[in-house]
């Protein structure tokens, strides 16, 4: 009995609270859904109608001349002499007269002088009717969590149903490894260059200047080197090399 007491409104502007049901493009959509669950004995006062993306829509509905704006005037004026009219007569019953038709004119009249004069001050600023709305994109229904599930089984054949997702526990914090510090590169040594072995000459060539053009330092080969004097019989092996002479012996000192 207490779920079809009328709920009473926020007094102060507050959010709406509970899941999302439902989502329907037009806002008659969504009034159908709510009077569906109503048909169902469904507990209508946990379902709020929520509107997002709001826009103030001006549709235009005419222009403005002085012949329409004249005949408006004079129907808004009628209706107020009317209702004058209408109270003159209940109050003043001892006259011969009514005042009904008389306030009627003069009600329009008024009313046809005034809109004339207001259309020519506007200078031909504003030469259209419009009529001003407040639509909204979309239209959520949202009813508390403890009627959802049972709010979408009853609007699966109208459609625009939205499933609920549990909420899930946040997972803890995942331990960070430490960054390693990065070491710079080692600076690399140059190799030494490798020396080529000594080459060992011959007996009338000791250092290896007569190879034909090889260089001692770095085997590259080099300029020829020039023959010297040569001294006969000695490059051949047949004939030794000549000793050197002999010193003859000191005399013996008395």
């Amino acid at each position: 009995m207490s779920s079809n007491r009328p709920a009473r409104p926020p007094r102060t502007p507050t959010l709406p609270q509970g899941e999302t049901v439902a989502v329907y493009g037009t806002y008659l959509d969504a009034q159908k859904a709510v009077e569906l669950l109503a048909e169902k004995q469904f507990p209508v006062t946990a379902v709020t109608i929520v509107g997002s993306d709001l826009r103030m829509v001006e549709r235009v509905t005419g222009r403005l001349s002085y012949p329409r704006v004249a005949s408006g005037g004079f129907l808004m004026g009628a209706w107020f002499g009317m209702f004058v009219g209408l109270l003159l007569t209940l109050f003043d019953s001892g006259s011969t007269t009514s005042p009904f038709v008389p306030s009627i004119l003069l009600g329009g009249a008024f009313g046809l002088l005034m809109s004339v004069l207001t259309y020519a001050f506007t200078r031909g600023r504003r030469d259209f009717t419009t009529a001003s709305q407040i639509v909204a994109a979309s239209y959520t229904v949202l009813c508390a969590p403890e009627h959802a599930h049972k709010a979408r089984n009853l609007l699966q054949g109208m459609g625009g149903v939205r499933p609920g997702w549990p909420q899930s526990a946040p997972s803890a914090p995942q331990p960070v490894a430490p960054v390693q510090p990065v070491v710079p590169d080692q600076p690399v040594v140059p190799s030494q260059p490798v020396v080529p072995p000594q080459r060992t000459g011959s007996s009338g060539d000791p250092d290896g200047s007569r190879d034909a053009g090889v260089s001692a330092s770095d085997g590259a080969p080099g300029p020829a080197a020039e023959p010297g004097p040569s001294t006969p019989g000695a490059d051949t092996p047949d004939h030794p090399t000549s000793e050197p002479p002999t010193q003859p012996p000191a005399p013996p000192q008395s």
